[in-house]
């Protein structure tokens, strides 16, 4: 679902489940609970060393200072297919991929690509009337196509060979959507009466006196009047900490569960006309508009920077790779993306020249799956690497009841995508909570893992903030792979992969793996094919040697 970022916001003390784009809790009760047990990591600690900084990072700082002074590197574009680039970001304006092919704002396709005016990229949820920014989860969408068709089916029994499998789906789907519906409409409930009891009290406090005051001295009459004292008085001791959490928590999780409810499960909502393809051809290509901002592109400007931000402009943040110039191609609305618009991208992103494409998001459904493996197949002709998010919901992807698409195995059995990376997220400390908490993982469907808890990159305005995710995970990847590419430019997409696999850091101990109420210690090198943490400075050694 979502694009792939996770944040913890604790409404109250219990026992957490995971939501796609982050975590509000609102059974307004107090009980105990487990958080990843890591403090505030060291500016820019993705890219530091774990024997000189004692911080889990892939030794980027260390590569630069030893491997690479005085090296000559070609640059390397890197497709970012998400939300949409703050293009014109202070720390990412100079290294975003400008089609010099194209004439900006002449409305021709000057370079016959099927684009018009496509100058930094191109966006395929949009159009001259506007953009998709909501939209449903792929379960949903599913439901509306095949509700007419089974709502009245109570069996197997009843259905044709022929329509089994939709049928299939279409119960899974069912059951997807009353998982997500019912807590969603119980927390939106429960969060607007804290809001409305709050705001009552809130009336009585006086101007002089301090929050942390006011809630300890307040006298409840209610029994939600006397949870809210409880959670307040945990939370707030200033005016300050008020207003944080009235912005943070409450109306987050207003924002978060309204449009779970009102656009993410909504059969009633279909933003598609806003586009204005056919829907029905899943080979149509040339849609969409050149607005590769879009509505909100929070997400896909933190991940150009983890993989691209300007190191030496002594402003900002530092990205991985230094010679790269960043494709931002708009597939990922706020919802589930669709599998066309994914395929498109990654065929309009091969063939405009990308050598890395980095994908961070994913959904438990994929209904068009060929035709993205179709679209993989046309990438790796064209020598390209995928890097793709390993996902946030802390799940085994090795059952068979857990799915994470797109993914590299293809639906007609015929085999893999071999230019593939799946990325897993590892935090700074190298303990038993080196797994995020959040993290999928898999022996054989996760390669890697890398820093993606508390990475601060860019965000839109020239703005910086920190996030956690497996979104945040792959663009570490997706820039090793461009740093590799960049100074070793001979090496194929193959031979990149294969050198960023075989050089990780092994993790040598058990780590946490949450599961329901119970933290199990099982070995990291059950959680992915390498069993380590990805590493530039050994990866680069090794890439000298090829």
């Amino acid at each position: 679902m979502h694009l792939i970022f996770h944040w913890f916001i604790f409404l109250t003390m219990t026992p957490f489940s995971f939501i796609k784009k982050y975590v509000f809790v609102a059974a307004l009760c107090i009980a105990p609970f487990y958080v990843q047990a890591q403090s505030t990591p060291k500016p820019n600690w993705q890219n530091l060393d774990l024997a000189t900084d004692t911080t889990f990072g892939i030794s980027t700082e260390k590569a630069y200072t030893e491997l690479l002074k005085g090296k000559k590197a070609l640059p390397v574009i890197v497709a970012v297919i998400d939300g949409g680039v703050d293009i014109d970001h202070e720390d990412l304006k100079t290294v975003i991929w400008t089609n010099k092919k194209e004439k900006p704002g002449n409305k021709l396709d000057d370079d016959k690509n099927g684009y018009i005016d496509d100058i930094h990229g191109w966006n395929f949820i949009g159009s001259a009337k506007g953009n998709i920014e909501f939209e449903n989860m792929e379960a949903t969408r599913i439901i509306r196509k095949f509700k007419p068709k089974f709502k009245d089916v109570t069996s197997e029994a009843n259905v044709s060979a022929a329509d089994l499998a939709d049928y299939k789906t279409y119960v899974a789907a069912v059951a997807e959507r009353d998982k997500l519906l019912a807590p969603a409409e119980a927390n939106l409930k429960g969060i607007t009466a804290f809001k409305e009891t709050l705001d009552e009290m809130l009336k009585s406090k006086p101007a002089d006196k301090s929050a942390g005051d006011f809630f300890k001295d307040f006298e409840p009459t209610s029994a939600i009047q006397t949870r809210i004292k409880t959670v307040m008085s945990r939370f707030v001791k200033t005016d300050a900490d008020l207003e944080d959490f009235k912005k943070n928590q409450i109306e987050a999780g207003l924002k978060h569960y309204g449009e779970t409810v009102n656009y993410h499960l909504n059969l009633d909502f279909d933003p598609r006309s806003i586009v204005g393809d056919d829907q029905n051809n899943d080979n149509q290509r040339n849609y969409g508009s050149n607005d590769v901002y879009g509505p909100d592109a929070s997400h896909g400007s933190h991940v150009s920077g983890i993989i691209g931000a300007v190191r030496d402009n002594n402003i900002g943040i530092k990205g991985v790779a230094d010679h790269v110039w960043i494709m931002s191609v708009r597939t990922v609305p706020n919802g589930d993306e669709r599998d066309k618009d994914v395929a498109n991208a990654i065929r309009y992103a091969a063939a405009n020249g990308a050598k890395v494409i980095n994908m961070s998001f994913g959904k438990p459904f994929a209904t068009d799956k060929k035709v993205v493996d179709d679209a993989v197949k046309y990438a790796i002709s064209k020598d390209v690497l995928l890097i793709h998010a390993a996902g946030n919901d802390n799940e085994n992807l090795e059952l068979e009841s857990n799915h994470n698409y797109p993914n590299r195995i293809y639906a007609d059995k015929s085999g893999v995508a071999s230019n593939w990376i799946e990325v897993g997220a590892s935090g700074f400390k190298d303990d038993e909570t080196l797994k995020a908490t959040f993290s999928n993982y898999g022996k054989t469907m996760v390669d890697v893992f890398a820093p993606g808890v508390r990475i601060n990159s860019t965000t839109p305005k020239s703005t910086y903030a920190v996030y956690d995710g497996t979104s945040m995970a792959s663009p570490v990847v997706a820039g090793l792979a461009a740093l590799i590419r960049s100074y070793y430019p001979k090496l194929k997409a193959g031979q990149v992969k294969e050198i960023i696999l075989k050089s990780v850091v092994k993790v040598n101990h058990d780590v946490v793996v949450i599961d329901g109420e119970n933290q199990n210690k099982v070995p990291f090198t059950d959680l992915c094919v390498t069993g380590g943490i990805v590493n530039a400075y050994n990866a680069l050694k090794l890439a000298a040697t090829y």
